[in-house]
């Protein structure tokens, strides 16, 4: 006599989904699309993958809730690793201004600063409060587009107050939204006004990364490393120092100089190099070789017009691990990840399979996370289903948003 197999209970199938694109695979261009896939889930996690046939023999679903997925593609939620979500007010005038051709500094005769200390002179010294509504209703927006995961930097305060101001809203952001909000202390974003680059150089190592460390506010510590901002020198003497305190280093590198920060991407082994416009090609290489990941934002290029986009083609070819993210911040005012994707594959040719897996598994990368970004047994259940019958809507459909259910954790958060 046969023993009956003892089936596990799910909480919630996702049944009959047309597509499911599980990022599984090797290389950049392989997703592990699978055809008429149903998909277990367990608690917040993925607790099996596969045909009906294989659900229901593996699986317990009598009283499990269902998804129909019928004709729809289901895929990971995004994770956006580069973001500056949190500041008040915009740039509007200046964008506006550029856009026209009209000169910048024409606003400044009117008395509208512009650039990051624009954003700066709005955000320092806003309520905590303000800022929280302000920076929730773009979050909200990217849980829309399909985003689950969000980094977001600092960088918009430059004294000790407002720095731990923006990381504590952050975190209350992860709180409080379904999202989580994984923190990065960017004190190097630039220097206030009435100090020298050298006395901040101080106040960032002996004053603001000890009180974020020890308040562990932040699990990154990025620097802008270009000319006019940080050195690579400088840029070091900052992330060592973060390190000391738990957080891992990132890099703003290469954005429109190329003055040795991808160098020290590489020489540090760190999470990420993000930007890399003017990266040389050995120095690829070499980032490919440290398994340094890339965080590409072709949006930031598109709203700056940015005279030398990257060459993110070479970057693939070359073996480098690639994320997109986002760069939500004045000066890219998007919360798409889709728009990102449709840039990516039309500007800098990107396959649709490259691009889906640079804005999942490639973000999950560049954020050190090994729990999310696809669709696999025991990963999270951070799921988006699509109202398009193959996930290659997603590079075609332009300025629309095809997600129609967002999963989070194993709990619908977004249904339209």
């Amino acid at each position: 006599m046969s023993e009956t197999k003892v089936k596990t209970k799910v909480d919630l199938v996702i049944s009959n989904a047309a597509e499911a694109v599980t990022c599984i695979g090797e290389g950049m261009g392989d997703i592990g699309v699978m055809t008429n896939a149903w998909i277990a889930i367990k608690g917040d996690k993925i607790a099996g993958v596969g045909s009906e046939a294989e659900v229901k023999s593996n699986f317990d679903i009598e009283k499990s809730d269902v998804i129909n997925a019928t004709g729809k593609v289901v895929a990971p939620g995004f994770v956006d690793s580069h973001t500056h979500l949190v500041f008040y007010g915009t740039r509007v005038e200046e964008y506006a201004a550029k856009l026209s051709g009209n000169d910048p500094e024409n606003l400044k005769k009117l008395g509208i600063t512009t650039g990051p200390n624009r954003t700066v002179e709005l955000t320092r010294n806003k309520p905590e409060y303000e800022l929280f509504e302000q920076s929730k209703k773009r979050l909200m927006s990217m849980l829309e587009y399909g985003i689950t995961t969000v980094e977001s930097k600092s960088g918009y305060g430059l004294t000790t107050e407002s720095e731990i101001k923006i990381l504590e809203v952050s975190r209350r952001l992860g709180n409080e939204t379904p999202l989580d909000v994984l923190n990065t202390f960017l004190g190097a974003h630039g220097w206030p006004e009435n100090m020298t680059k050298s006395e901040y150089l101080d106040v960032i190592i002996n004053n603001m990364i000890p009180q974020i460390g020890e308040r562990g506010l932040a699990e990154f510590c990025d620097v802008w490393c270009d000319e006019g901002y940080f050195t690579a020198e400088e840029s070091e003497m900052i992330l060592k120092a973060g390190l000391e305190y738990g957080m891992k280093p990132k890099i703003h590198a290469d954005a429109y100089s190329y003055i040795g920060g991808s160098d020290l991407a590489a020489e540090m082994k760190m999470v990420s190099v993000d930007h890399l416009n003017y990266t040389p090609v050995e120095v690829i290489e070499r980032l490919a070789e440290a398994k340094v990941t890339g965080v590409l934002m072709p949006a930031l290029d598109f709203a700056v017009h940015h005279k030398r986009p990257f060459d993110a083609r070479k970057m693939l070819d070359l073996g480098m691990k690639i994320a997109l993210a986002t760069d939500l911040c004045p000066a890219c005012y998007t919360s798409s990840m889709q728009f990102v994707i449709n840039l990516a594959c039309r500007l800098y040719k990107f396959s649709v399979e490259e691009a889906l897996k640079a804005a999942t598994i490639g973000g999950a990368k560049a954020l050190d996370l090994d729990d999310r970004g696809v669709i696999k047994e025991g990963k999270l259940a951070d799921l988006q289903i699509w109202d398009v019958p193959t996930y290659k809507h997603v590079s075609y459909e332009l300025g629309t948003n095809i997600v129609q259910t967002v999963m989070k954790k194993g709990k619908v958060v977004i249904s339209r």
